[in-house]
């Protein structure tokens, strides 16, 4: 279990030494007139007229090729809200650090103070050549939807809304092994989404994807259905023919994703599932059911939460580091269902490895099992396995603009990066 963090430790740690958790770091020689000449004026003309003549040149001549941008106009910040965006600031840095620690992508964190969609896409659109790629995050549904959708379409970079896909890829890869260890196929599964948000969404798109017909979500006004006049766009997707009770919803159920409140459905829900269900309780910090309410009336049941101080944690950093990591490599012109089911099958395949000593140290003899369905965020060959799937599979749907790849030397050089 983890220990609970404080808040004035948590106050310490973003400010001392310095404040905030990020800084810029120079990665050419510049000692000498002559290093001066090359990095400013005359020299820097030369790489300047080379991108003009050809744009595609900045990937060579530029950090552009390794270079993230974490966007938020600070709507909906963790569990806090619309807290505007200078006080996300913190969350984006720590985005930032994450992109680097895990998989040495560089990132400037970008608060934008305008919650007008088009205007916000406007501002993410006119600073887009700096970047190889961009994260979008903590952006309120159901506008970051329109945003991702316009920004896909209209950049030539790969754009991501983590909330939304983040959440999607690692918990499609907990169901592709929860599945597997029960011996159901997704095809056969009835499953229940509690929860009609950007990452319900995104993840209920993903298990159809992965071959789930029987999906049943739900809002805070019951389940949805085409005979409700209430629902927009986005939830008319998912909106199934029959009137359903949450009550029939729940009735024989193999899995629930919760991705709502605390108390959004409770023991008596859950106690309508089949004998063995698969329950992810994501509300975070407080989840809609603790696993222990679940084991009161489903002893057999397979578990998952956001939190670090349970099994199975559905941590978007399994996910995120990585695929822009293959993305980046490939230079994408955008990330697509392609590259998110790949991602979602190689963190799935991991868990399934023997963890290495180090991590047996941290996290004690972790095995492939019910408690065990996907990797800690601290397996270093989350890089290697999940980058080089996603890399595979830009290249394969025609979405990179490398075309000569090889496979295994990309997973070498990734390894190589491993050892430094």
């Amino acid at each position: 279990m983890s220990k609970k963090v404080t808040k004035n430790e948590a106050l310490d740690y973003h400010r001392v030494p310095n404040p905030g958790k990020v800084a810029i770091a120079t990665t050419t020689r510049l000692e000498s007139q002559r290093d001066l000449s090359l990095a400013y004026s005359p020299g820097v003309a030369y790489p300047c007229e080379e991108i003009h003549r050809d744009p595609e040149l900045a990937y060579e001549y530029t950090a552009k090729r390794n270079l993230v941008a974490v966007i938020s106009n600070g709507t909906a910040v963790l569990g806090l809200g619309n807290i505007g965006a200078q006080a996300s600031k913190p969350v984006m840095e720590g985005k930032a650090v994450l992109f680097k620690k895990f998989a040495a992508v560089d990132s400037f964190d970008i608060e934008v103070d305008e919650e007008n969609v088009d205007k916000f896409c406007q501002i993410v659109k006119a600073i887009a050549p700096t970047f190889g790629g961009i994260n979008l995050e903590d952006i309120k549904a159901p506008e970051c939807f329109e945003i991702e959708r316009r920004l896909v379409e209209e950049l030539d970079i790969p754009v991501m809304h983590d909330d939304q896909h983040g959440t999607a890829i690692i918990t499609t890869a907990a169901l592709i092994n929860a599945a597997e260890i029960l011996n159901k196929k997704p095809e056969d599964m009835k499953v229940v989404v509690v929860g009609a948000g950007a990452s319900a969404s995104s993840c209920s798109n993903m298990y159809k994807e992965l071959g789930v017909k029987n999906l049943i979500m739900c809002d805070s006004k019951g389940v949805i259905h085409k005979g409700r006049t209430d629902l927009n766009e986005y939830k008319s997707t998912f909106a199934i023919d029959e009137a359903l009770t949450m009550d029939e919803a729940f009735t024989d159920a193999d899995m629930v994703l919760g991705l709502s409140r605390p108390g959004s459905f409770t023991k008596e829900h859950v106690n309508l599932m089949c004998d063995e269900p698969i329950v992810f309780t994501l509300a975070n910090p407080t989840p809609e059911l603790f696993p222990d309410e679940v084991r009161e009336i489903k002893p057999n049941a397979i578990i998952g939460t956001g939190r670090s101080d349970y099994p199975n944690q559905v941590n978007n950093v399994l996910g995120f580091p990585f695929i822009f990591r293959g993305a980046l490599d490939v230079q994408t012109k955008k990330i697509n269902m392609e590259m998110k089911m790949a991602a979602a099958y190689a963190i799935a395949n991991l868990a399934k490895e023997d963890i290495y000593p180090e991590l047996k140290v941290l996290f004690g003899d972790l095995s492939f099992g019910r408690d065990y369905l996907i990797p800690v965020p601290f397996d270093k060959r989350l890089m290697v396995e999940v980058s080089a799937a996603v890399a595979n599979a830009a290249v394969e749907s025609g979405v990179a603009r490398v075309t000569e790849f090889n496979l295994e030397r990309y997973r070498e050089k990734l390894e190589l990066q491993l050892d430094n």
